[in-house]
């Protein structure tokens, strides 16, 4: 029984962190879909939390059945006459429905109203990962490291470019930075692309253009490629201060971080398409389970940091416009605006197919990159 504590342990240190961060992520997901479809006068029939079968449930006064299911995956809100989960054609029952209660179906609904409730999804997950930031923002405060050049690295980015120790950086491609962080943000999205860099150096503005040279840095999700300049962080205690933000700028910074995120990771897809980025960077759950567990050692504030920017993600990856996901839903309504009718039942069907496949084939190719990035170790 001894030799089986440990292992059980170490699994239990990841699945629960895991399973809290995802349910956290999608319950907001679904809330949205929810909250609105409600204030559409939509009906809803379901809202599940995970798939496959269901361990606890409980019909609240609307009818809605409220169920927490055995694989936490995901989750999906179910509207009054939708055939499925993904809302996806139109039931054969709404047919036979009396007026009233067609009325308060979800393709009842003007395509203003369904497209309102497909993109609230997403739009909660942002709200979501802005409201945990400025929750930390605020207790914490922000920490900034004065973007001080202590060292520089012999034959890099930076040294080619002329960086001398003692420089401060004020700003790049007319961004002011405030940090060293602020800094790494955008050399390390920033591989093969020249930046214009405002230096301070002995009380003179120096402006210097270095290009961040790709690296594979190994991190908690396997190896990824950034760019890196080639210099160090000033260490001098002097160089680091604790802001103390109220509600308001707290908030803004959050609003300002969230951003960033949406930026890189659209840059990133942007130069997936391109060629320009590597696929393996892409991560499925394994890889999110494995961080999880990580990051849950370090403390709640890191945690619930891991949740804003998975929320963020999560946000993105459904407004993709790929039939399936909020974003094809959103994209098939645009059609409708358009041409003054719904696409056709079976357009709709073979989009969803489509969907599927491309969903499906992301996944296991997130999949193997997971136990790729483990086996390597």
């Amino acid at each position: 029984m001894s030799l089986l504590f440990g292992p059980i342990m170490s699994l239990l240190s990841t699945l629960v962190p895991f399973v809290f961060v995802m349910t956290v992520v999608v319950f907001f997901h679904e809330l949205g879909h929810f909250l609105v479809g409600r204030w559409c006068g939509v009906k809803v029939d379901a809202f599940s939390i995970g798939f496959g079968p269901e361990l606890f449930a409980r019909v609240d006064r609307y009818g809605t059945r409220w169920r927490l299911a055995a694989i936490p995956l995901g989750g999906y809100v179910k509207f009054h006459g939708d055939p499925n989960a993904a809302s996806v054609g139109t039931s054969e029952a709404v047919s036979t429905m009396s007026p009233a209660e067609r009325a308060v179906t979800f393709a009842a609904q003007p395509v203003h109203e369904r497209a309102a409730i497909v993109a609230a999804g997403p739009i909660a997950n942002f709200i979501l990962a802005i409201v945990i930031m400025t929750g930390i923002f605020y207790v914490e405060g922000r920490s900034i490291l004065l973007p001080r050049v202590a060292t520089v690295q012999a034959d890099s980015a930076a040294a080619r470019a002329g960086f001398a120790p003692g420089d401060v950086v004020t700003s790049i491609d007319g961004q002011p930075i405030r940090s060293f962080v602020d800094m790494q943000k955008i050399v390390s999205a920033s591989s093969g692309v020249a930046l214009a860099f405002g230096v301070e150096r002995d009380g003179h503005d120096v402006s210097l253009t270095a290009t961040p040279e790709r690296r594979d840095v190994k991190g908690a999700l396997g190896t990824a490629s950034i760019g890196v300049l080639g210099v160090a962080a000033s260490t001098d205690p002097h160089d680091v201060r604790t802001e103390r933000l109220g509600l308001g700028d707290a908030a803004a910074e959050a609003a300002h971080d969230t951003w960033f995120v949406i930026d890189r990771t659209a840059a990133y897809v942007s130069g997936l398409v391109l060629g320009r980025e590597k696929p393996d960077q892409l991560s499925g759950p394994i890889g999110v389970a494995g961080v999880a567990g990580q990051v849950a050692k370090i403390g709640i504030g890191p945690l619930f940091n891991l949740i804003a920017i998975l929320s963020i993600s999560i946000g993105l990856i459904n407004l993709v416009p790929v039939p399936l996901l909020d974003g094809g839903h959103l994209l098939y309504f645009a059609f409708e605006a358009l041409r003054g009718r719904p696409m056709s039942l079976g357009a709709q069907e073979f989009g969803f197919k489509i969907g599927l496949a491309l969903v499906s084939m992301l996944m296991i190719f997130a999949t193997y990159n997971d136990l790729a990035h483990y086996a390597r170790g």
